[in-house]
């Protein structure tokens, strides 16, 4: 009996992490003799959403195979305690001959994925089952990125892993239609170089807003309109958004200036910010990089930027946003 818990908001990744596992307990058994899932409309089929459907399928002896792979879909609609309570129930009696894997994600609804109750975690931890995590952060997801970029049907070559990295950023799941892409016009095996996949590779993913603002502050232009746009494009950002991150970014340098702090914790009591003072760091070294006027400079920017985004010009707000993100980047040059 093998019991896997798979966690994760991002359907691309959920999907391949749960074919990977299925596809590691199936092995070279009948997948249409093994495999059930049961997903939301199960759950739901008589009015109110019981998890009594995946009970039953998991209780189900095996026909004509010796193991059956039950998957439950959708979990996350359970989000409380006495939700999951049969299921916790199930975990203490599973039957040897079923392979359970639980894939706790969203249902039908947006909204924030609930959190897994505390029971039902105990529950797993007690019985020894294999947390999995779809959606890897920081270096787990850089690793994460390296085995795909390794594992990929084609040989791709530093540079060319190099630019999928910069272009999919936070966005793993798009690394398997990339994938499906490039074997469809290169063939499997195919060994491929930037020049190859520059061609398949769009604008790029979204990227967090402070490396728009580091690139501003190194004064390095083309960088920071690169960031800007895979802001607008791959977040989708609105300009006034972008706009707000900017004011909350010079406005803290703008506090800073002459208030005669002198250290990184100086400021961030100055600034109200509590824990990490880096945040306050970055402040601290624009003021002191900017002075006063370039820094009146930048307020006069963003305030016209903030009008002409608001329709005070004919210009489309995006191409607002990328003369404003140029000035600044200039004015730290």
């Amino acid at each position: 009996m093998a019991v896997i818990f798979i966690k994760g908001d991002n359907p691309a990744l959920l999907s391949q992490t749960l074919q990977r596992y299925v596809g590691e307990l199936v092995g070279d058994g009948d997948r249409g003799l093994m495999v059930e899932e049961v997903t939301e409309p199960s759950y739901g089929e008589t009015g109110d959403l019981t998890l009594g459907p995946l009970i039953n399928a998991a209780q189900t002896l095996p026909f004509l195979t010796e193991r059956r792979v039950v998957i439950g879909r959708n979990l996350g609609l359970f989000g409380t305690k006495a939700a999951v309570g049969p299921l916790v129930s199930l975990l203490e009696v599973m039957p040897e001959t079923t392979d359970l894997v639980l894939v706790w994600e969203h249902g039908s609804s947006a909204g924030r994925l609930a959190a897994v109750p505390k029971v039902l975690s105990e529950a797993l931890s007690g019985i020894g089952a294999e947390l999995v995590g779809s959606t890897p952060g920081g270096r787990g997801r850089k690793k994460a990125l390296d085995e795909m970029l390794s594992a990929a049907p084609v040989r791709l070559d530093a540079s060319a892993k190099k630019a999928i990295a910069n272009n999919v950023g936070d966005e793993l799941g798009q690394v398997a239609s990339l994938m499906d892409l490039l074997v469809s016009t290169f063939g499997d095996d195919a060994s491929l170089s930037t020049s190859d996949v520059q061609p398949f590779l769009g604008v790029g993913a979204d990227v967090p807003p402070w490396e728009l603002t580091d690139a501003i502050d190194k004064g390095d232009i083309g960088a920071a309109l690169e960031r800007l746009a895979r802001m607008q494009h791959g977040g989708r950002r609105h300009p006034l958004q972008t706009l707000a991150t900017l004011h909350s970014h010079y406005q803290r340098a703008l506090k800073l200036e002459g208030a005669g702090v002198s250290s990184e914790k100086d400021a961030a009591v100055v600034l109200g910010i509590k824990g990490s003072t880096f945040p306050a760091k970055k402040a601290l070294d624009l003021s002191r990089r900017l002075g006063v006027d370039r820094l009146g400079r930048a307020v006069e920017l963003l305030a016209q930027a903030d009008v002409d985004t608001r329709g005070g010009s004919a210009v489309p707000g995006d191409a607002v946003i990328e003369v404003l993100v140029a000035r600044l980047a200039r004015l730290s040059a």
